[in-house]
């Protein structure tokens, strides 16, 4: 495979893995810098990429496994979720500050979930990762992912109730 035919291979995934290494990094230069070590181990693997029913589930495994290398070196305890595409849409200035302030709550939140559940969340939620891409990921089976994805539903849920006095609970 060629350089150009690679490109093609990994061009439609490649936000992805930024998305994800970003989302576990924070910053955005360990991010590109995260994606393209990813890249490199991929097109060391060109020959035999062929083998891989998914290239993207093989690819979006090495991001994770490469961040979460990352983070235990140098700062385990002090992750961080940002999520820049919360508010896209045109409203109201009031609306906006109120989902900033939502998507704020909601950023602690899933910073205190367990790392399986915070990731499930981000590749489910935000990636709309397929359960069995998922489960290739994080070499979980997909019955164990929809629960842990429904426990940190549950715990986003129930502290964003206690914390804002949302609904009747």
């Amino acid at each position: 495979m060629n350089q150009n035919e690679f490109m093609q291979l990994v061009n439609p995934f490649k936000d992805k893995i930024f998305r994800m290494a970003k989302r576990l990094l924070v910053s955005t230069e360990e991010a590109e810098d995260a994606t393209q070590e990813v890249l490199v181990k991929l097109w060391n693997k060109n020959e035999n990429l062929d083998e891989y029913k998914s290239v993207e589930a093989v690819a979006m495994t090495m991001t994770k496994n490469y961040c979460l290398d990352q983070l235990k070196s140098k700062r385990a305890s002090n992750m961080k979720i940002v999520h820049n595409n919360f508010t896209d849409r045109e409203a109201g200035l009031q609306q906006k500050v109120e989902d900033r302030d939502t998507w704020n709550w909601v950023e602690k939140i899933m910073n205190d979930l367990p790392e399986q559940q915070k990731l499930i969340v981000q590749m489910r939620d935000i990636e709309e990762m397929e359960f069995e891409e998922i489960g290739k990921v994080l070499e979980m089976n997909e019955s164990a992912i929809r629960t842990a994805l429904s426990r940190a539903r549950k715990t986003i849920r129930e502290t964003m109730i206690k914390t804002h006095h949302y609904g009747i609970g």
